[in-house]
């Protein structure tokens, strides 16, 4: 074995190539055989050889409407002012699919058909004539006996099998479904359902692989979790090469103490990459033990799900030889700078919306364990190796994860957190499942920035203006006097100290942070929050540097509670609703309004009018005011 068998900082496309050189040398099928199946299972298989025709589709002429089948010729003359009686032999009558009669080369619609009643017996009368072929399905227009239908390599849809269907296939000879055993690792992994220690992980990893592996249109399971020991690692990976076409050990892939993946593949096969250009999941493994190809995948949800999609699926399509998988791709401003490391290929997912007919891109929280940011992604950007970021207003070029007409029917928010704004988010998507409200949180500063360039519709704000006592208004002066905006009263809400259940340290107030042996969590700057803190520390005389904690940031009041709810903070300012959601204490500093900042012209948009609606709903102030330290009083009043 290596003593080190880490290899970092390999390229993505170079990684894949020596992946599937390395599998081939080993022995491994990189091509799955086909089988038959019949053409009501076939559906979502790759076909493993091309599907020709064995007969025409139709099979003969006939009729493709409902009406009379006539010889084009012998309706020559027929005018609406000069109409033409055919006698009961010049005509037949026909439904749509019918064969067309022998002697008959066309249809007449049977709503320009009148009968009438002669001595010969009942004519049709038609009042323009009809050229051959008319309303006629010939032989083979759909498809023709011997045609090439379908080729090799393509993965079935509902249509394609009811074509096949009609070009006389019972069956169809198919790949065989690629087989993935996923395998968790770790002392500190117990199932999903147990109660989690603090100690502990839910082994979420393992269901979303299976579930992306099923997606993907293969047999998917996952086996026992196995503990940080090597023996035992290196024989379930054995067992699982015996069934699977691929082996995903899950954790255990850097090159830690307690890390075994990479060795286990050195010593029991072929060990082809260890560390990859990318981010998140740059301890990426992957390699080929007993014949079968294996991934080595982060323990971090956020890198596992990439690993999957860069490194699994275009192996699960190579195996079923159908084209690897692509999204659709769109370009996009960037809501925000969005720094990066150079060096590495840097995966990050956005929100995405479309303010004034452009899409918009929201870049999420980029933590490789924040399992959240793969369930709120509408899109992927990929900030390339060699590029150090974006800046705000940038445009990119974002894959879609959600249709683009679900984007364009997105309302979206940037500025300050407030837990008013996801309610409403599942209020409206609950009236109108067509309708979606995303929410950035940037804080109050820069949600106004998003709204003065154009990268929302709507900018939630809660800044205090030390000078004038005012909240939000004077900004606005200040930013964007040319603009003609409209302020929208949300909430009034209660801001206070978040302590701990019980106030063991006996906090009183913002007075106490003076003191160096109390632990605080802080907003971000340009949050409306860490404004007001600063503002009451003035007021105060309080150094914030003489703040133990002060530096500590956090992105949304949930988070501050979080910290606090953990025992790694002692106090920090935010919302009562949060102090409640983590049943913590909450001691009162400030009720301030929470607001909406539009352009006035928005405020006859389609796209927001359930909002408005919405914030004059009394079923909804309840809902409010049921989260506690909130008021509803001028929710919905313009306020400017």
């Amino acid at each position: 074995m290596h003593e080190s068998p880490f290899i970092s900082d390999v390229p993505v496309e170079s990684a894949l190539r020596t992946w599937f050189d390395t599998c081939g040398a080993a022995g491994c099928p990189m091509r799955l055989e086909g089988a038959a199946v019949t053409l009501e299972d076939a559906v979502g298989r790759v076909t493993a050889e091309p599907v020709w025709a064995t007969r025409s589709s139709p099979v003969g002429d006939s009729a493709a409407m409902d009406g009379i089948a006539v010889l084009a010729s012998d309706t020559a003359g027929a005018t609406q002012t000069t109409p033409l009686q055919l006698g009961p032999d010049a005509y037949e009558v026909v439904d749509t699919g019918d064969p067309i009669p022998d002697g008959f080369d066309a249809v007449v619609m049977r709503e320009h058909v009148h009968y009438v009643t002669t001595s010969a017996g009942e004519a049709a009368e038609i009042m323009s004539a009809v050229p051959p072929y008319q309303h006629v399905r010939s032989i083979g227009e759909d498809v023709s006996a011997g045609e090439l239908l379908l080729p090799e390599g393509h993965r079935l849809r509902p249509v394609d099998v009811a074509a096949a269907a009609a070009a006389g296939a019972t069956d169809l000879v198919v790949r065989r479904r690629p087989r993935v055993a996923v395998i968790p690792t770790g002392d500190e992994i117990v199932p999903v359902g147990s109660p989690p220690q603090r100690d502990q992980i839910l082994d979420t990893n393992s269901l979303m692989l299976v579930a992306q592996a099923r997606e993907a249109g293969c047999e998917s399971w996952a086996t026992p979790i196995q503990p940080d020991v090597q023996e035992q690692i290196s024989a379930e990976v054995r067992e699982a090469t015996a069934t699977a076409d691929l082996v995903i050990v899950v954790a255990g892939s850097s090159a830690g103490r307690d890390d075994y993946t990479a060795r286990v593949v050195d010593e029991q096969g072929e060990l082809a990459v260890h560390g990859v250009a990318v981010r998140p999941g740059h301890p990426v493994v992957l390699g080929a033990v007993d014949a079968t190809p294996v991934i080595g995948v982060p323990g971090f949800p956020v890198s596992a799900a990439l690993t999957f999609d860069i490194f699994a699926a275009p192996l699960l399509a190579a195996l079923e030889g159908a084209a690897p998988p692509h999204r659709p791709e769109v370009p996009a401003r960037l809501a925000r700078k969005l720094p990066s490391v150079v060096g590495m290929d840097d995966w990050v997912r956005v929100r995405l919306g479309s303010v004034a007919g452009q899409v918009v891109a929201s870049p999420l929280p980029r933590g490789a364990g924040v399992l959240t940011s793969l369930v709120r992604a509408d899109g992927l950007l990929l900030v390339p190796a060699g590029v150090e970021g974006h800046h705000a207003g940038e445009e990119v070029s974002v894959q879609l994860l959600r249709r683009l007409p679900e984007i364009e029917r997105t309302i979206v928010t940037i500025g300050s957190h407030d837990l008013v704004i996801d309610l409403a988010a599942t209020a409206i998507r609950s009236a109108d499942p067509t309708l979606t409200l995303v929410s950035t949180n940037v804080g109050s500063l820069g949600g106004l920035v998003a709204l003065r360039d154009g990268l929302c519709h709507l900018a939630g704000s809660h800044l205090l203006h030390p000078a004038t006592g005012e909240y939000t208004l004077p900004y606005l002066d200040e930013m964007m006097s040319d603009r003609d905006l409209a302020v929208v009263r949300l909430v009034h809400r209660d801001q206070g100290l978040l302590v701990q259940p019980g106030n063991p340290r006996g906090i009183t107030g913002l007075a106490d942070l003076a003191g160096a042996d109390l632990a605080y969590v802080n907003r971000q700057r340009g949050a409306g929050t860490r404004m007001l803190l600063d503002h009451e520390l003035r007021r105060l005389g309080i150094d914030p540097a003489k703040v133990s904690g002060y530096a500590r940031e956090e992105p949304t009041h949930l988070a501050v509670a979080a910290a606090i709810s953990a025992g790694r903070a002692d106090c920090g300012l935010g919302i009562m609703a949060a102090a409640r959601a983590f049943g913590l204490d909450f001691i009162p500093v400030s009720r301030e309004p929470y607001d909406l900042v539009v352009e006035a012209s928005s405020l006859e948009d389609p796209l927001l009018a359930p909002l408005w609606k919405l914030l004059d709903s009394p079923d909804f102030h309840a809902s409010i005011e049921g989260l506690g330290g909130y008021s509803t009083e001028e929710t919905g009043r313009r306020i400017r």
